[in-house]
Order: C-alpha cells, then sequence, then structure tokens
C-alpha cells in the first residue's frame, strides 16, 4: 500500500523532507565535535545587558528586521492557500497545500544558492537582490493569474531564504560586544511569526485577503532597507572569479 495517497501527491515532498533530516541526525551523530568552552563574550548575560542593548538603535533596528523576516515568512506560508482559493478557486487541500509544500521546498533549494552567492557577493548585496525579487513575486501573486499566482507563491520561498541568516549576521557584526545576549534578542524576533499573520488575518476580514496581503510590502520593504543602512564591523570574506595575474 503506498504511503502516499493518489489524491495527495504533495506529501511525498515531506517525506522527502523527513529522509534529509534523519541523514543530518545520522550524520552530525556520528560526527566528532571538538568541545567549545563559551566564553563570557559568547554567554546570555544578565537582564541588565539585554536593557542595556535595547538602548542601543542598531540593536532595535535590527530585531525589527527579524521580526519583519519571520512575519514575511510565516504571512506569506499561512495564507497563500487560501489567498489561492478565495481568488482563483484552487483546492486548499490539495493544490493549496501543494504549493506550500513548494514554498518550503524552494525555500531550502534558495538557502543554498544564497550560500555560493555569499562566497562571491557582500551579503547586503544578496539581501537588496533577493529581496526586490521576493517583491516582484508577491506582486505576480498577488495580482497575476491564476497560473501565475500559483507559480510566484512558492517562489517567494526561495527569494525569502537568505533573509534569516543575512540579517542576523549583518547584526552580530554590527556590535563589538555582548554577542551571546544580542543573538537572544533577534531569536525573540520570531515573534513576528505570531504577530505579521494575525495583522494580516484582521486586514483580511476588513478589507479583503489581497489587500490583507499588502501588508507583507510593509515587512519586505523594512527587510529590503536593511542591506542599505546595515554597516557591519567587518565585511563577509568573498573570493573573486576573475583576478587578473601580474605580468613578471
Amino acid at each position: 500500500r503506498s504511503i502516499v495517497s493518489a489524491n495527495l501527491p504533495w506529501i511525498s515532498l515531506y517525506w522527502l523532507f523527513t529522509v534529509i533530516s534523519i541523514l543530518m541526525i545520522v550524520i552530525i551523530a556520528a560526527s566528532k565535535f571538538p568541545r567549545v568552552e563559551l566564553t563570557g563574550e559568547e554567554k546570555a548575560g544578565p537582564l541588565q545587558t539585554h536593557l542595556m542593548l535595547f538602548k542601543r538603535r542598531v540593536v532595535v533596528l535590527f530585531f525589527i528586521g527579524m521580526i519583519a523576516y519571520v512575519g514575511t515568512e510565516q504571512g506569506t506560508a499561512n495564507w497563500m492557500s487560501q489567498f489561492l482559493s478565495t481568488y482563483h478557486g484552487y483546492n486548499p487541500q490539495t493544490t493549496g497545500a501543494k504549493a506550500v509544500a513548494y514554498f518550503w521546498g524552494l525555500m531550502t533549494a534558495g538557502g543554498v544558492i544564497g550560500l555560493l552567492l555569499l562566497k562571491i557577493m557582500d551579503s547586503r548585496k544578496v539581501l537588496i537582490i533577493f529581496t526586490i525579487l521576493a517583491l516582484a513575486f508577491l506582486s505576480a501573486a498577488l495580482f497575476g493569474s491564476a497560473k501565475v499566482s500559483l507559480i510566484a507563491f512558492p517562489w517567494i520561498g526561495f527569494f525569502a531564504s537568505v533573509m534569516y541568516p543575512i540579517i542576523f549576521s549583518l547584526a552580530l557584526n554590527s556590535v563589538s560586544e555582548h554577542h551571546g545576549s544580542f543573538s537572544g534578542i533577534m531569536v525573540t524576533g520570531i515573534i513576528g511569526g505570531a504577530i505579521v499573520p494575525l495583522i494580516i488575518g484582521w486586514l483580511g476580514d476588513h478589507l479583503g485577503l489581497r489587500n490583507g496581503m499588502l501588508f507583507l510590502y510593509i515587512t519586505m520593504g523594512y527587510i529590503l532597507s536593511v542591506g542599505f543602512w546595515a554597516k557591519p564591523i567587518i565585511t563577509n570574506k568573498t573570493i573573486k572569479l576573475f583576478e587578473k595575474k601580474e605580468m613578471a
């Protein structure tokens, strides 16, 4: 008997993710890592340290950036199936669910491509380019035809994939101390995943879901701005693909 229903082929993607996750667990469990002792700089500090960090403008700006990212990710994934059903008549339990599965799958693939690009480009430029493309696909998803919308929504995940690691690394690279505490603050930004979908739903109830999802332009717009105002202490190291050889 097949473990995947013929009526729900999209479930096969989650079996693939399960296999990959199990392989990762096995590989990590079998790997031997050196014992690492955290320094005082790397450990999360007391409440006073967190409050002190929140007095810094750059900390607050990056914290908002993390809220914006997680909100964008969850706001898109949570509402795309409903949008496809409401405006294009797609079945949310089959076609809509498949689109959501591809959203997460493409996000995984995008992370790999983004990692390679970070080897040859400044992380801020990668963030700007990918965010602009994410905005373009969001526009296509919200205002395009049924077929265009069905294709565009998952690709938002592909281009959103680099946002989290880049925002996080730029944040930690923008302060010279208390990185452990700052990391904790940044992780707290996952509250955006609860806030933004709620805002979209509330706006959708009053103005329609398409207008509600326009809120994603605000969150993505803020993420785009990070690429322009972030000033890391040290930029990510890149390699030059075409270096001119010096003449002897």
